[in-house]
């Protein structure tokens, strides 16, 4: 696999926010991975990576580096970094993991481990304070935020996948997401789409157990002219803006559709919505919250 300008991804975001899932998530994934480089080195470390115009082949799908409040020279001269990388023809995407306070403390309270930036005379809420105020730059310069409040890390290391398979497309990548909405709303998503006014085959009882994926699932939708309509809808209304996000930069967009369980109605029209955007060469991808988390159990 040939190494792009883009496949170079800096890792950062809060402590105890998932880096470290998110790290090994690339290496699963066949990336060269490391963890908190010292940022003096980033310039020189790019320099052994094979270059995206030689046209040589790698082994390696990329390559990561997490950088954290660990590394402070490296946000001290993080626009000077990204400067040098930039003048030396490689591109870097950043991908940032957060979480919300609460959320935080609790996670290090129930591993007790240390907070990096806590001490005998700062507390762990003043520490992951200190810690969002220094990676803000960070954050702000983020292609893609991702929040684990309510993730878990097998979700996290799919969104994971997901957003290093933004590099291989040209334009926007289009994530689309189904999910239930009594399990809550995605919170890295950019639009979401309410479909549960739809005809439900939950209520039809040789449906109930099938999923959106099931044929049987798919006749009965297809069979519904107010479903027709809205999986054309939205995907008129993604189409008309798409070119909005390229002209930002923006190389990775969220799309959740949900449902009332997440089984039925939303993943069809995910499916569908895919679909009319493949059949045009633009990419796109689809994942199926509920599905995944009930495979898991």
């Amino acid at each position: 696999m040939k190494l792009r300008a883009t496949d170079l991804i800096i890792v950062s975001g809060m402590s105890g926010s998932g880096k470290s899932v998110a790290l090994q998530s690339l290496e699963d994934i066949g990336y060269y991975c490391i963890d908190n480089l010292p940022a003096v080195l980033l310039p020189e470390f790019n320099e052994y990576l094979p270059d995206h115009t030689s046209g040589s082949d790698s082994e390696i799908a990329g390559a990561a580096v997490s950088m954290d409040a660990r590394n402070s020279n490296f946000l001290d001269d993080l626009d000077e970094t990204l400067e040098i990388l930039k003048d030396q023809g490689r591109a870097c995407r950043i991908l940032f993991v957060d979480a919300e306070e609460q959320v935080l403390v609790r996670r290090y309270s129930e591993t007790r481990r240390k907070h990096p930036l806590t001490s005998s005379s700062t507390p762990l809420v003043e520490g992951i304070r200190l810690e969002r105020e220094m990676l803000q730059p960070l954050r702000d310069r983020a292609e893609k935020v991702l929040d684990t409040t309510e993730t878990t890390p097998h979700q996290l290391r799919g969104q994971v996948r997901d957003f290093a398979g933004g590099s291989s497309v040209d334009g926007p990548l289009i994530l689309l997401e189904s999910f239930g909405f009594k399990y809550g709303s995605p919170r890295e998503a950019d639009f979401i789409f309410d479909v549960r006014c739809l005809p439900n085959p939950h209520w039809e009882a040789d449906l109930r157990q099938l999923t959106g994926l099931d044929e049987p699932v798919a006749r009965y939708l297809e069979s519904q002219t107010m479903v027709l309509e809205m999986t054309e809808e939205i995907f008129s209304f993604l189409k008309r803006w798409l070119p909005g996000f390229a002209n930002e930069n923006r190389s990775y967009i969220t799309v959740a559709i949900g449902c009332t369980g997440g089984q039925h109605r939303s993943v069809y029209i995910c499916e569908q919505v895919v679909k009319r955007f493949i059949d045009r060469d633009i990419g796109a991808q689809v994942r199926h919250r509920q599905l995944e988390m009930n495979a898991l159990d």
